[in-house]
């Protein structure tokens, strides 16, 4: 039997539930078919489910459909980073910075189960790091300003710290050249699951979201887009709308044309990447930072678990957005930045997974896309239909917000956001000491669904063969996989593997091992005919393999 830890009293009707969510496609798609909608969001990924949330809360009938899986783009390969951006300081914006850490304290108060603190660590080194003892003093003024703008919310300011400190932290960091370090404090949160938490949360106060649900094009009525016919299963859905939302991100262009013929491309994609080593390479116990030789750039190593990431992002990218990786030249220089400081030698055999994704900079072709600003941008087209694009992560609850404040004035109707004091659902009475001191299958579960966690342990406690591991070497539970078939919509074994888990990109061919076992726990659950499991498996072990190939043999992404 599963305890979960006693939860705190009920805050928010919709973010406590007392009976599972459960979304079943069938009935979604005929709502879909059947209802007149006052906002249709296109686009799943953290912009377009905020604002489907957003929309929610004011009391407006809304849908989001999503051409993939919700996250399956950028919100699933960011750098999970919620944070204000020291470098927006570096670059001047400050107000930028202020507004982020500001969201940053609303999303750990509305998803404490999902948003987490965590330390940053900068060597200070003699030669060869980000910076040496001189250029710290100047940085620690950035801190400084980070701290008295808005970091102060997450309770602790930044720190400097001794040699031991540092190791203490870190020991396996080359101590030959170092002098120090300056700590400060930022959060992380697995970004698929986030989108996933706000999508079912605008779902639990009456939205209808659908994945797998394609925009082949745009209705039109007396020169205003009116809607979208949307396939979804084989199956052709025109969902009448009085109000559009292309939140598609660096898909924007191409959705913002069905709209209008004369629009001029306003995205411009910057790619980051990824990869994974096991802890015990690496062993350190925060976010460290470390210079790529040869770059003017650095990247960062964090601790997941028995994991440790490390990635680097905005390099501009030409290719197409469908099919993106990180590939062997990118993982080269990280490894290359990693051994050059830590101890021991990381080799491309000790990478166990690996994301690429692009970000939506808004702007022109010019410049470094390191340099160009992340303000987002909301605009109303001639026909009517509302775009976002630009921003970050931690900015995406007021980009919903600033989002349906326009399709607002595009209704004719009036009424403010409540999204930000509204807890995500698994939010509402939260305990992260109870949940950490419970151990085991509880804390695992509590961690990732927060006071919903009950539902999947009710699950185990029905049936205790749900509490094997899914995935050899990681904590996901088979009972998980059933949870994600019923409640979160999840259709294939990629749906599973790299989003409602993070197996993919933790454990990439551990999870290849385990697709046969969630392809038909997935068939059970959704009575899905053989052939089809067949292909949702093969599919998966397909795409793990391309995604290997790019990595390990430099085939083309």
């Amino acid at each position: 039997m599963i305890t979960m830890p006693a939860r705190k009293p009920r805050r928010n009707a919709a973010a406590t539930r007392r009976t599972p969510l459960l979304l079943d496609r069938a009935a979604l798609k005929r709502r879909l078919a059947d209802d007149m909608y006052d906002v249709l969001v296109i686009g799943g990924g953290i912009t377009g489910a905020y604002a489907v949330l957003d929309a929610a809360s004011r009391g407006l009938r809304a849908a989001l459909v999503e051409k993939d899986d919700f996250a399956s783009g950028t919100s699933s390969k960011s750098s999970k980073m919620v944070h204000g951006g020291l470098r927006y300081i570096e670059q001047g914006n400050v107000n930028l910075v202020r507004h982020s850490l500001l969201e940053r304290h609303r999303f750990r108060k509305n998803a404490p189960h999902l948003v987490h603190r965590l330390p940053f660590l900068f060597p200070i080194l003699e030669k060869e790091g980000v910076f040496d003892a001189r250029l710290a003093k100047g940085f620690e003024g950035l801190l400084w300003t980070y701290d008295l703008v808005g970091g102060w919310r997450i309770g602790k300011l930044h720190q400097r710290l001794t040699v031991p400190e540092v190791l203490a932290q870190a020991p396996t960091l080359r101590a030959e050249n170092l002098k120090g370090g300056l700590m400060y404090f930022d959060a992380r949160t697995d970004d698929a699951r986030l989108v996933l938490t706000i999508v079912r949360t605008a779902a639990a106060l009456g939205a209808t979201v659908l994945n797998g649900a394609k925009a082949e094009s745009l209705l039109m009525q007396l020169g205003k887009v009116s809607g979208a016919r949307v396939t979804a299963d084989g199956d052709t859905i025109d969902i009448r709308a009085r109000a559009v939302v292309n939140a598609t991100g660096v898909w924007t262009d191409e959705l913002d044309a069905k709209a209008d013929e004369g629009h001029k491309p306003q995205v411009r994609p910057a790619k980051g990447v990824h990869i994974v080593v096991p802890w015990d390479k690496v062993r350190i116990n925060c976010t460290v930072t470390v210079p790529i030789p040869g770059r003017a750039r650095r990247a960062t190593c964090t601790r997941w678990g028995n994991n440790v990431v490390l990635g680097t992002t905005d390099e501009d990218y030409q290719g197409s957005p469908d099919d993106v990786h990180c590939t062997r030249e990118e993982m080269d220089f990280l490894l290359e930045g990693a051994n050059t400081a830590f101890e021991g030698k990381l080799t491309p055999d000790d990478v166990v997974g690996s994301i690429g994704g692009l970000r939506p900079l808004v702007g022109g072709k010019e410049g470094a896309t390191l340099d160009m600003r992340r303000d987002h941008r909301v605009t109303v087209g001639r026909t009517g239909m509302v775009t976002v694009t630009g921003g970050k992560l931690t900015t995406s609850r007021h980009m919903g917000e600033l989002v349906i404040d326009k399709v607002m004035t595009v209704l004719g109707r009036r009424g403010k956001s409540r999204t930000t004091d509204l807890p995500l659902l698994g939010g509402a009475g939260y305990d992260s000491e109870a949940v950490a001191a419970s151990g085991g299958i509880a804390a695992h579960l509590g961690e990732r669904f927060g006071t919903e966690a009950r539902f999947v342990g009710d699950l185990i406690q029905d049936d205790p063969s749900l509490a094997e591991p899914i995935v050899s070497g990681l904590p996901y539970t088979k009972a998980e996989v059933v949870y994600a078939a019923r409640a979160e919509l999840a259709r294939s074994v990629d749906d599973v593997l790299s989003r409602r888990t993070r197996a993919r990109l933790f454990a990439r061919d551990a999870s290849v091992d385990a697709a046969e076992a969630v392809g038909a726990i997935l068939g059970r659950e959704l009575n899905l005919p053989e052939a089809e499991v067949e292909r949702s498996v093969a599919e998966y072990v397909a795409a793990v393999h391309h995604e290997k190939s790019v990595l390990l043999e430099g085939a083309a992404a």
